[in-house]
Formats: structure tokens, C-alpha cells, sequence
């Protein structure tokens, strides 16, 4: 990972000074604006420390001054903060039939529009780096983007993602270079890369924005062509030991089930999952099944779009709404085991089958009071997330820039030790 973007913007040659800077940063980034006290608190450092770092990050055009804080008696205190656009990472959302890019800055918001680019997953790894390339660079050129800011780029992508080793294990194999996906997606941008699971941005988004924020014990329901889980545990998102946890679509369910492309039978994917919503869908439109969905193209039938059955839910087409019906009395039954595994005080269901609303949520329901204890379910809350389709692209924004600043905060703690 190249990192030097952050030593040119700080102009600091002290080592420690340089140490701390990276820490406050990446606090103020977490936080947002807090009061010097807070950061003592933090960063276990005097106010006269803090304050001497606040000012030379302020003459760094780093810092501002945010307003105040509350405040017991007395004064109220000032709050510090990051200025806005200072900092900027883009972020890569890879899904099955298409990819999403757009630019994040250091106080989360979206700098540019997001752009969806006809890229699917299931190229070529060389084709499909090259061709993103040349849509981020176009990206770059047509918003005017201050190149100088980006700190490096944030993809998630489905699959098996070891994040250490930044390798996708699923998708956009690699057959002759023999190197990880996050390093052949640095030989191309010319950036550091982090590279993480989509579920688990959709999880940073819900901890950092969204219904899990100050919550303890929450899943979070990936459920878009694949099923995905993501795992808040005591207020931090849990990966496990490699960074395969969640895979809750790829839990046998049915005896003797249909072959799932992992390779195993009868997978929760392969019932409750937008693939097989779109399978099913196809199979029975074929066969004569009555549905307005008989009036799709043929390419339109190829592959039906989930939001295409939930139209036409919503539009009362009866086939349409037991077809929903069944997925989520499908998935009800996972979540009853995932219930009783971890007792979540909440459970978000995000993607694009979340949209249908009722039209899952009401078996759901059916299905966990039949399959779960009573005095494990009624301390679940389960509810549809709120902040939007690409509000993961904010979750890779907290994961790829917490894991750059962590590389720089590791690296300039090696040249200390080095010095010292």
C-alpha cells in the first residue's frame, strides 16, 4: 500500500507529532466535531497536547472550529472538526450484473454523483479493471476532481474477502498474475486499496448512520441477488478469524435442495435469495403462469430484476406477492436460527428484496414465531433500513479510510521505533 498522500497535506517531519496527528484524525473522522476534553479522553493526552495539535492541524487547513458543545455550568466549549473536502476516497460498490462508483469525503458526504456503470462481476479480472479504470478516470476529468486529495479507494464486492490479504476467494479470480485482487486493483488506479464483503459496508453505514448507531447487538441482512449477514457485536462489526463471517446464504436448508453455485445443495440462496426470486420467476412466467409479468420482454424475462416482482406486487399481482411471500417465509426461518445464535436486540434488513416491505416482513414474522423460542424473539426488534440503495458506498467510506489511516499510524509508528 503506497502511502503519501497524508505526510504531504501535514507537512510534519517530527515522527511523533506525526503519530498523533494520524490518531486525532481518525478520531475526529469516527466522532465527527468534539470538544478538546473529549479528545484528552481519547487519546490519552493532556489539553495542552491536544490543543497544540488542534492548532497545527488547523494551520494545516485540517481543522476548523465547529461551533459549540454542551456545557454543565459555565462556558460551553468549542467544538473541533474536520473541514469539509480535505480529505477524499473513492469508493467502488461491485455487484452481480453491475458496479457503482462515487467519491466520499472525510465528513461523509457524497462529493460527486454516483455512477452506475454496466460492469458485472463476472468478467475477466484484467477486462473488468481495465474497463473501471477508464470510467474512474473519466469520472475524475469530467467532475474536476482535486487528485492531490485522494487518500486511496474503497471496493466492496460480494464473496469470500480476506481483508488482510485482500483477496476475493468468489469473484474476479485471478488465472496468471498470481497477486490479490486489492493489489492488482492498485497496480491499475495507482492508489492504496481496501477491499471488503458489500455486507459488511452495509454494516459500517447502519453502525455509522443509520438505525444501528448506538446499538450493541445488531444483524444486519444483506438481501439482494445473494443473502448476506453482517454481525455487530458489543458495538463493533465482527469479521471473524478471516474474514468469511456472515454467510448465511451459503447454510444448507432444504434435504436434497437444488445445487447452489458454492457448490453444496440446498443453500438459503437458492430459495430466498434476488436470484432465485429472478429464477423462479422465469421458470413459471414460461410455463404459462397468469402474471403481469407475462407482458415482460424477452430480454426483460432473461433476468427479472427484483424490483420489477415487487412493481408488480404492489401493483396486486397475486402471483407476484406469493412468490415475495414464500422468500420471505424462506428467510424467516434463517432468521429464527440467527435469533437464537445471538439474541440482536435488532435486526436490519437492507438490499433490494428489503424493499418489499409487507410483502416479506409479514411472513417473516409468521415464520420466526413458529421456529423460535418466545423468549428469545420478543427481545428482537426487526425493522427495513432507512438510509437507501447505495448507502453501503458510505460504509466503505468508514471502512477503506479507518484502514488507511490504521496503515499510516502503523507505519509511522515502525519509523519511530526505527529512529528511537
Amino acid at each position: 500500500m503506497n502511502l503519501s498522500l497524508l505526510n504531504g497535506l501535514l507537512k510534519e517531519r517530527n515522527e511523533k507529532h506525526l503519530l498523533h496527528k494520524y490518531r486525532l484524525l481518525k478520531c475526529l473522522f469516527n466522532r465527527g466535531p468534539q470538544t478538546v476534553s473529549t479528545l484528552c479522553d481519547d487519546l490519552g493526552m493532556s489539553p495542552p497536547s491536544v490543543l497544540k495539535l488542534i492548532n497545527s492541524l488547523a494551520g494545516d487547513n485540517l481543522i476548523e472550529k465547529k461551533g459549540l458543545g454542551l456545557s454543565i455550568g459555565g462556558r460551553r466549549p468549542d467544538l473541533y472538526g474536520l473541514v469539509d473536502g480535505k480529505i477524499l476516497i473513492f469508493c467502488i460498490d461491485i455487484q452481480l450484473f453491475h458496479t457503482k462508483i462515487t467519491i466520499i469525503e472525510n465528513n461523509h458526504n457524497v462529493v460527486v454523483d454516483t455512477k452506475i456503470i454496466n460492469l458485472p462481476i463476472t468478467m475477466n479480472r484484467s477486462d473488468f479493471l481495465n474497463i473501471l479504470n477508464k470510467e474512474i478516470q473519466k469520472m475524475m476529468d469530467s467532475e474536476r476532481v482535486d487528485r492531490s486529495k485522494l487518500i486511496g479507494c474503497s471496493v466492496g464486492i460480494p464473496g469470500l474477502i480476506d481483508t488482510d490479504k485482500g483477496e476475493n476467494y468468489s469473484y474476479l479470480l485471478d488465472s496468471d498474475q498470481n497477486i490479490p485482487l486489492a493489489t492488482a486493483f492498485e497496480n491499475v488506479l495507482q492508489l492504496p486499496v481496501v477491499i471488503q464483503n458489500d455486507v459488511n459496508g452495509s454494516s459500517m453505514a447502519e453502525l455509522s448512520h443509520g438505525l444501528a448507531k448506538g446499538k450493541k447487538n445488531v444483524l444486519i441482512l444483506l438481501m439482494d441477488w445473494g443473502v448476506g449477514l453482517g454481525i455487530i457485536m458489543d458495538g463493533m462489526l465482527r469479521k471473524g478469524a478471516c474474514g468469511f463471517s456472515g454467510e448465511l446464504g451459503h447454510i444448507p436448508v432444504v434435504e436434497n435442495g437444488e445445487l447452489c453455485y458454492c457448490g453444496k445443495h440446498g443453500c438459503l440462496e437458492t430459495i430466498a435469495s434476488g436470484n432465485a426470486l429472478s429464477k423462479m420467476a422465469k421458470s413459471d412466467i414460461l410455463s404459462g403462469k397468469n402474471s403481469m409479468l407475462n407482458q415482460l420482454s424477452p430480454e426483460e424475462l432473461e433476468r427479472i430484476e427484483p424490483d420489477i416482482i415487487i412493481k408488480a406486487a404492489n401493483k396486486g399481482d397475486q402471483y407476484a406477492i406469493q412468490l415475495l411471500s414464500n422468500v420471505g417465509a424462506h428467510m424467516g426461518k434463517g432468521i429464527s436460527i440467527l435469533i437464537q445464535l445471538f439474541n440482536p436486540e435488532l435486526i436490519i434488513l437492507s438490499g433490494q428484496i428489503a424493499a418489499a416491505k409487507q410483502y416479506i416482513t409479514l411472513p417473516m414474522q409468521q415464520a420466526i414465531n413458529t421456529y423460535c423460542m418466545t423468549q428469545i424473539r420478543e427481545k428482537t426488534i426487526i425493522v427495513t433500513s432507512e438510509l437507501g440503495e447505495t448507502s453501503r458506498l458510505l460504509g466503505y467510506a468508514m471502512q477503506g479510510i479507518n484502514e488507511i489511516l490504521d496503515a499510516y499510524i502503523k507505519m509511522t509508528k515502525l519509523t519511530k521505533a526505527t529512529i528511537d
